[in-house]
């Protein structure tokens, strides 16, 4: 049975008298596009999301309604991205936290959470990175409301940001597959080479002589 993410962690912050931040990634393994972080902080003594799990768990049309509820039920969220070439120049650990220091600076400047203590806790290991102090949660996005409210929110915002963009370069399949190395986007590099959204420091595309 997969485990599902609890307020234990938000509580503890709430009993501090203070706010818990939630934040992950989505998109570190694809072969093209950005990687996308959320950060995410509910009202002290909310209730759980119904139905919020593990993103990678659930399905596309199942993490699009979970979205709206965490939109609607959260005191603030926020998203940041890292490019294609952020992540070619920085390697996909540091560009993965910078995503996720662009979300934690954009919704601590809401006015929500102007002046209001608060901790971030983040998916994973600690990432010194992300240029905010931290606590680290292995398999957040399974065991904290927070963390898997964050992973629904960049998950969804990652794929229909990759399905705009699958529009504007067809023949990678990124409509469905979301950058990621599939048999029909392998076939689509051989084809038609590397566009300017692939991770050019990412193998294969980095053994191709097409660039």
């Amino acid at each position: 049975m997969p485990l599902r993410p609890s307020l234990q962690r938000e509580r503890v912050a709430w009993a501090e008298e203070a706010l818990l931040v939630g934040v992950d990634e989505a998109g570190r393994g694809p072969l093209a596009g950005p990687v996308v972080a959320a950060a995410v902080v509910f009202p002290p003594m909310c209730r759980a999301v119904r139905g919020l799990r593990d993103s990678k768990i659930l399905p596309a049309r199942v993490r699009r309604v979970l979205a709206e509820r965490v939109r609607s039920r959260a005191l603030g969220f926020a998203v940041g991205a890292a490019s294609s070439h952020e992540i070619d120049r920085l390697n996909i650990r540091v560009a993965s936290a910078l995503a996720m220091h662009r979300a934690i600076t954009a919704l601590l400047r809401t006015d929500r959470l102007t002046g209001r203590p608060y901790r971030i806790l983040i998916d994973g290991l600690p990432l010194p990175e992300v240029g905010y102090p931290h606590d680290a949660l292995v398999d957040g996005d399974a065991r904290c409301q927070s963390i898997a409210a964050a992973a629904v929110l960049a998950k969804t915002v990652r794929d229909r940001l990759m399905q705009r963009l699958a529009a504007r370069h067809p023949g990678y399949g990124w409509e469905t597959n979301m950058g990621y190395g599939t048999e029909e986007h392998h076939a689509g590099l051989r084809a038609r080479g590397p566009t300017a959204h692939h991770r050019r420091s990412f193998e294969p595309i980095a053994q191709l002589a097409l660039f």
